[in-house]
């Protein structure tokens, strides 16, 4: 068995890591990763043939071939691999965890930090056991700044993830009703979540916490941390000035001494107040939910030093993708597109807030939240009544979840699948109505829209 140190080596000498041949590189180490559906090492072979450098294997398939590397498990060597790299990185890595808002935030942080420091952030949603090595792997050794986004389903992993990652710093966005098949219960994703700030305590690094967060504010009390919200006891102080149809967010420029993270001396230093001026951020995010992600970016840009004229700049030309807090206008109606996952808590805060735009021809569109085990019914009847309750002209669910829970009235409707819904969508020739699309990734409601 080769040493890690060795491996290490062969690393820095080779073009990078791969785990499917389909985007291998000439000189790639390929990875012969294992999933459900699938074995690395049967195609261990094809990489070697496509210009791969070494094959990296468990399972001793080809045993006169050149350049494998036999190992025990090939998922814990990556990690370990990923890790070695990480210690050689001198700059900042912050970790970002929670039940929402986790790649929204992430994003605003990058765009923060890339201002004024050389940074890197977790690529689309590479945010699990083979997604963060997969990105700290991909760091450069200059780097200053990382944020990397931890995602889990069940206790333990996101203490796995920070062993790997070795964050300084870390964010919980908040705690919700995610993962429920995984976690169990609420306790469970609190205790999942925490994982993150049991780490930083080890590491005497420095928490952000919304004050809106009163578990969170527990959770945090015994570390050192840096708050944000909407109350004056906040270490930076936001409010809401216009939620429609995109987030508006004023910073106050607060008449006390202000504090930020000296990189130099590596501790607190104070600074002068008025040092900073109010800021207005108009943002491109739709839904007042955004807000502490907003915030949450504000903060850590604060932190470092960032000037408040660049964090402002740098938030407000954010532009969000991938089906995330989008506002989209398609033939004479406005959509507001927030379908990349789903789950009871970020249902309810997307509901509130379409709730609150003071348009009269509004129609929610709903689709399964997944990943709930036994709470699923529970959970999908709240969201229906919620839905129900409010003075939407129309109110349709998709998906064998809210099929389960759903009883027919005038304003309701359920279809199976987004295409039953296309087809009964064209009928109908809306225009000026304004509709919000929200389901967990599977059910697809983004295609309702191509």
């Amino acid at each position: 068995m080769m040493q890690a140190e060795s491996l290490y080596q062969l690393f820095t000498q080779s073009s990078g890591i791969c785990t499917d041949t389909r985007n291998l590189e000439k000189g790639n180490i390929f990875f012969s990763l294992k999933g459900q559906n699938f074995n690395g090492n049967q195609f261990a072979l094809q990489a070697l043939e496509a210009g791969a450098s070494h094959a990296v294997m468990d399972e001793n398939l080809f045993p006169d071939q050149e350049n494998v590397i036999l190992v025990e498990d090939v998922l814990k060597t990556l990690q370990r691999l990923a890790n070695q790299h990480r210690k050689q990185i001198n700059g900042k890595v912050i970790a970002i965890c929670g039940s929402n808002g986790k790649t929204t935030t992430k994003e605003l942080c990058r765009a923060v930090l890339e201002t004024s420091f050389k940074t890197v952030a977790t690529k689309g949603n590479l945010n699990n056991q083979i997604g963060v090595p997969l990105t700290l792997l991909s760091i450069p050794k200059e780097t200053e700044m990382a944020v990397i986004e931890m995602g889990a389903s069940h206790l333990s992993e996101t203490a796995a993830l920070c062993e790997i990652a070795e964050p300084d710093h870390g964010i919980i966005t908040n705690n919700g009703k995610d993962h429920l098949e995984g976690y169990e219960n609420e306790e469970g994703v609190r205790n999942g979540n925490g994982e993150l700030f049991n780490y930083l305590k080890k590491k005497k690094g420095v928490a952000f916490v919304s004050t809106a967060q009163k578990d969170l504010l527990e959770m945090s009390a015994d570390l050192k941390r840096m708050t944000y919200g909407s109350s004056d006891d906040s270490d930076i102080v936001g409010k809401i000035t216009g939620s429609f149809p995109f987030l508006k967010v004023e910073i106050m420029n607060r008449e006390k001494d202000k504090v930020s993270w000296g990189l130099a001396t590596g501790d607190w230093k104070l600074k002068t107040a008025g040092e900073d001026g109010e800021i207005i951020i108009q943002t491109q995010l739709a839904g007042s939910y955004n807000f502490e992600n907003v915030m949450a970016a504000a903060c850590i840009g604060k932190f470092f030093g960032v000037p408040m004229k660049k964090i402002e700049e740098a938030i407000s030309s954010y532009c969000p993708s991938m089906n995330r807090s989008q506002v989209l206008n398609q033939d004479g109606n406005t959509f507001i597109l927030d379908a990349y996952n789903a789950n009871p808590s970020s249902m309810q805060a997307a509901v509130e807030s379409f709730a609150l735009i003071p348009k009269d021809h509004k129609i929610v569109i709903a689709g399964d939240m997944l990943e709930l085990g036994d709470h699923s019914a529970a959970e999908h009847r709240e969201i229906l009544q919620l839905i129900n309750e409010n003075n939407f002209e129309k109110r349709i669910f998709i998906g064998p979840e809210f099929g389960k829970v759903f009883t027919s009235n005038n304003h309701s409707l359920h279809f199976n699948t987004v295409f039953e819904l296309k087809d009964w969508f064209k009928e109908q020739k809306f225009s000026d109505y304004y509709f919000l699309l929200k389901g967990s990734r599977l059910i697809e409601l983004e295609k309702l829209l191509v």
